[in-house]
């Protein structure tokens, strides 16, 4: 049996946000069955854990033959061992590869900046001069990525893994107003929404949560 990990809990303004997310939706559009291990209080720090997840974070995942941590390498795991979400012949999977490598090392750092910038130092004096430069970057990089997706429904044909990873990158804008300049990328955003298995995904990891609220309420 496929196993991730995944927190607990986390506050309100991440749910949806972290990365468990990502391959769960790659593993419910495969249909392929998987347990969640839930880490408990101290379980990140130990050397049990670091060994699988050097950095502490989530998701790890081990699918009983390779044990891996980083959504981006899970993913194209879980795409080549499936025979799915990887595109069509050697073209169309280099294609979903070199969006995913976009993604991850040419958009969503800019898109980690701003997060870090309006949540995790929010009303301190440095960001109202460094905000508008962030916010500059990544509206050049979707104008660049939108023109590029065109007319096109995916980044690469076929919906794949470079399209979870786009979709997951754009929820983290969620708190700003950036995306609302950019419908093309909007429409693209509301139709990886809507797509059962992102529904079914998130809906799981948002039932842990909501769960442990209650017992830490109760």
């Amino acid at each position: 049996m496929t196993v991730i990990t995944a927190f607990p809990w986390v506050p309100k303004f991440a749910r949806g946000l972290v990365r468990d997310l990502r391959i769960r939706w790659a593993l419910e559009e495969i249909g392929l069955p998987y347990d969640v291990h839930l880490l408990q209080r101290g379980e990140t720090d130990s050397a049990e854990y670091r060994s699988w997840q050097p950095f502490g974070q989530v998701p790890a995942y081990d699918d009983g033959t390779v044990r891996l941590f980083e959504s981006g390498a899970i993913l194209l795991r879980i795409a080549e061992e499936n025979g799915r979400l990887l595109g069509d012949g050697e073209q169309g999977k280099w294609a979903v590869i070199t969006w995913v490598m976009a993604i991850l090392n040419t958009l969503e750092p800019h898109i980690f900046q701003l997060a870090s910038t309006d949540i995790f130092h929010k009303g301190e004096g440095w960001t109202a001069e460094r905000r508008p430069q962030i916010v500059e970057m990544i509206e050049k990089r979707l104008r660049e990525i939108s023109d590029a997706l065109g007319d096109k429904d995916w980044l690469a044909g076929e919906f794949s893994i470079a399209d979870i990873l786009f979709v997951h990158a754009l929820d983290a804008l969620g708190h700003s107003e950036i995306l609302q300049g950019f419908p093309r990328l909007t429409a693209y955003r509301d139709r990886g929404h809507g797509r059962p298995a992102y529904q079914t995904a998130l809906q799981a990891q948002l039932r842990v949560f909501e769960a442990t609220e209650k017992e830490m309420s109760a």
